[in-house]
């Protein structure tokens, strides 16, 4: 790669249910920032729900929801590539591939995996082979770089371990110099790009936020649905005019999500000052909140009433997509002994 080209980075987000604030500020809002500096990929990983997803035409209004969530939160689909994963076969024919070279001593180290078997599931073979499509999603594109939170480093490790069998077993080599730059002959390692300021975003009742768990608020709640979430987060009996500690209010780890550290400070002056109770703190929060939100949900609905426009950004997504996989896997099919074929 030349000075003059950005580093490719990779992004993907599962359609099952509408994004909640925990993947907002954890996933969404860091990756569409990255398109500053990269070239931005995004795509929207439908396959990947059908390991828990039985509901076809909730998955297909998802996968709108989240197109029309990540260009309402500042994508743009003319300069980045934002596209349905299973408008991409060429991600099938690479996860086949990856499996040929791949343990299963990897993949049952996976955390979904488990996981799933600490608490005595029979996980079907899609949770057993989720981080052999994961690598397969990260390598179709050469990415450089795919942004995650902590406990998501694992899926780009384990891809960088698959490029390693790969490039080994059919190249006989790492694929890379002694200097670390890649020779472009087989499949390109990755780095994840860890999201260390962004903090785990608790929910309404003080554990990590979470569909399953009941304590999510969704990005694009309506202004009451919005007020009456926020009204019912947990807090202590502490009388209004006594000191309260904001440390230990999940409150006031919510408003710092969207507030700037001034103003954070002058909330936290207020809680320590008395007479001041956590149902001012509510209303702060929602009028922080609204203030953020109303303009990006007011562009979500919009595209939301017009899912022929989304489809058709989706579908050039798609074709700018597979114009970067097919000469990837073409690479790899003439790696393998595959014949190749002519690129549409």
């Amino acid at each position: 790669m030349t000075a003059t080209h950005k580093q490719r980075s990779l992004s993907g987000i599962k359609p099952t249910g509408q994004p909640h604030w925990g993947n907002y500020f954890g996933m969404i809002a860091p990756a569409i920032g990255l398109a500053a500096e990269a070239e931005a990929y995004y795509f929207i990983a439908d396959y990947h729900a059908l390991t828990t997803v039985r509901d076809a035409a909730a998955l297909r209004a998802d996968s709108y929801d989240i197109a029309a969530t990540m260009i309402a939160s500042g994508l743009d689909p003319a300069a980045s590539v934002l596209w349905r994963q299973s408008d991409v076969p060429e991600v099938c024919e690479l996860t086949w591939l990856l499996s040929c070279v791949t343990g299963m001593g990897l993949v049952e180290r996976a955390h979904a995996f488990k996981d799933a078997r600490a608490k005595e599931k029979d996980p079907n073979f899609g949770l057993v082979t989720y981080p052999v499509l994961m690598a397969a999603d990260i390598l179709l594109y050469d990415s450089d770089v795919v942004p995650v939170g902590k406990d998501q480093v694992q899926h780009v490790e384990m891809a960088r371990d698959m490029v390693g069998y790969f490039n080994a077993q059919f190249l006989g080599s790492s694929g890379y110099d002694s200097a670390g730059v890649w020779d472009g002959k087989g499949l390109k390692r990755p780095a994840a790009r860890v999201q260390a300021d962004t903090a785990v975003v608790p929910g309404l009742d003080g554990r990590k936020m979470s569909k399953s768990y009941g304590n999510a608020i969704s990005v694009f709640a309506s202004t009451k649905q919005l007020r009456k979430r926020i009204m019912a987060i947990k807090t202590d009996s502490t009388p209004l005019e006594d000191p309260k500690d904001p440390d230990t209010c999940l409150v006031f780890q919510l408003h710092g999500l969207f507030a700037p550290a001034d103003e954070q400070a002058a909330l936290a002056d207020q809680y320590r000052g008395g007479n001041f109770g956590y149902g001012h703190a509510k209303l702060a929060l929602v009028a922080q909140a609204e203030a953020h939100f109303a303009p990006r949900r007011e562009r979500f609905n919009a595209l939301m009433a017009d899912t022929d426009t989304l489809e058709d950004i989706l579908r050039d997504g798609a074709k700018r997509a597979r114009a970067t996989a097919e000469p990837v896997i073409e690479r790899v099919r003439s790696a393998v002994g595959l014949p190749t074929r002519p690129i549409r």
